[in-house]
């Protein structure tokens, strides 16, 4: 009973300290990416249409359909915030309407941020403070031990840029997150577990339609661990369909057929019309550049991946646990080839490879494996003198920039650091909001993320290891 009290205990811990970090800090409201999602959210919640027509102006990310813009994307994100546009209208009184749609005027500016960042706290670093927590159970189910288990899930959510992208409407933290809760779903199983993972497949596809590509390996592995009680999967394929109907229902509205996609009318990007929607074959020479290239490198924003693929190989090694390696292992491999695909593979304005960024949380499922050989304390002293790097590199990504501009060969040195954060021109809500330096915004995250995070490690520490269970 007391262990398992510690362990709800350090649950609540984890899910706190990552969704306050990711909800502490924001992204620049009228980033392309970020604007058109919420644009299309505010149409939707205050005008009843799916149109962006008013604001197209002001983003370079949009759809055009006959004399109307719209959304561009997978409207998954846009759905999400429509609870956050909704309520922050109530509290406040205020509407779009109201102001004039500019990126010079005060008043269109503040009420953008605002919901932007309530949108964010309520969609990304929810579901990234969720799926951390999910991996810290699955970790400790596979390696029994609480401090292998914290290890992967700190190194996916605040060692990787998922932290960065967990302030942003884009979707790739939210995808990375999806993917631990099915793989996590799957291994559990059961008819909730199958009814989540299939509940988050489906829904990663609402958020990104290329999700489909590396979400399928997780579908694959349930259709094989479940293979001789094929009705084990009903619950999966339920939910999966249950989790697409937004797409379907969004379709109608917006565009009064099931049979239409944003990315169809994109304007401005002819690269889309390449392949399948920007879709061709993977580059090696591209896929080198998202691993180690110094722009938009993978190992340079997110050192401590690195060790992830020893970490899933030794899961391979054992028969009990290689069904879960190699799905872990297979989602990886399917996002980086499909972001080597991409005829817009860089992401324009990003830190690091963040089309492959769907990776991050099953990636760093092997990180806890790692942990739990290191038998030294040199080797531990090592391992975590890593993290602390991954994490304070990825401080520096979600406090001041997650969109480095394409033009500055060392992304991160360079625009994000050189260009930013040594000047304090950082986003925090106390420096947003409250009228305090973003110094002290950042100092006062610190006075609470860094006790609580230590709390968490020592709490890890007093727990024996256990037997581990079979997945």
């Amino acid at each position: 009973m007391a262990r398992t009290q510690g362990l709800g205990r350090i649950r609540i811990g984890l899910f706190l300290l990552v969704w306050l970090s990711g909800a502490w800090f924001g992204s620049w409201e009228f980033n392309p990416n970020n604007a058109t999602r919420l644009f299309a959210a505010i149409r939707m919640v205050e005008d009843g249409t799916a149109t962006i027509d008013p604001f197209a102006p002001l983003t370079i990310d949009k759809a055009q359909f006959g004399n109307h813009a719209y959304l561009d994307k997978a409207p998954g994100m846009t759905l999400m915030a429509l609870p956050a546009v909704a309520i922050t209208d109530l509290v406040t009184g205020d509407r779009a309407g109201r102001h004039i749609p500019s990126s010079v005027d005060p008043g269109f500016v503040a009420y953008l941020k605002l919901r932007t960042r309530v949108a964010a706290a309520t969609g990304s670093a929810l579901l990234t403070a969720i799926a951390a927590v999910l991996l810290f159970d699955l970790a400790l189910t596979l390696t029994g031990g609480a401090g292998a288990a914290l290890f992967a899930a700190l190194g996916y959510a605040l060692g990787t840029p998922i932290w960065g992208y967990s302030t942003t409407l884009l979707g790739h933290a939210a995808v990375a997150a999806l993917f631990v809760i099915a793989l996590a779903g799957v291994a559990r199983g059961g008819g909730r577990g199958m009814a989540a993972a299939g509940l988050a497949l489906g829904w990663a596809v609402v958020v990104e339609y290329q999700a489909v590509l590396a979400g399928s390996v997780i579908g694959l592995w349930a259709v094989w661990k479940y293979r001789a009680t094929p009705r084990a999967l009903l619950p999966l394929i339920v939910a999966g369909v249950a989790g697409l109907l937004p797409l379907a229902a969004y379709n109608l509205f917006a565009f009064g057929t099931l049979f239409r996609i944003g990315y169809s009318g994109v304007v401005g990007f002819e690269g889309m019309n390449q392949g399948l929607f920007g879709l061709t074959v993977p580059r090696l020479a591209v896929l080198r550049e998202i691993l180690v290239g110094p722009t938009r490198g993978l190992f340079w924003v997110a050192p401590v991946l690195l060790v992830a693929p020893v970490g899933l190989w030794r899961l391979g090694e054992e028969r009990a646990t290689r069904g879960i390696a190699l799905a872990a292992a297979g989602v990886a491999v399917v996002a980086l080839l499909v972001n080597a695909a991409y005829v817009y593979w860089d992401g324009g304005n990003a830190t690091g490879p963040r089309h492959a960024m769907p990776l991050a949380g099953v990636a760093a499922l092997g990180l806890a494996p790692v942990w739990a050989m290191a038998r030294a304390g040199w080797q531990r002293v090592g391992l975590a003198m890593l993290l602390i790097g991954s994490v304070a590199i990825n401080l520096t990504i979600a406090a001041a920039e997650i969109f480095a501009p394409p033009g500055y060969r060392w992304a991160w040195w360079q625009a994000v650091i050189q260009l930013r954060f040594r000047f304090g021109d950082l986003r925090t809500i106390p420096s947003e909001w409250w009228g305090w330096t973003s110094w002290n915004g950042l100092y006062l995250w610190a006075a609470v993320a860094i006790p609580l995070a230590l709390w968490l490690v020592q709490s890890c520490a007093r727990f024996s290891p256990r037997t581990r269970c079979q997945t």
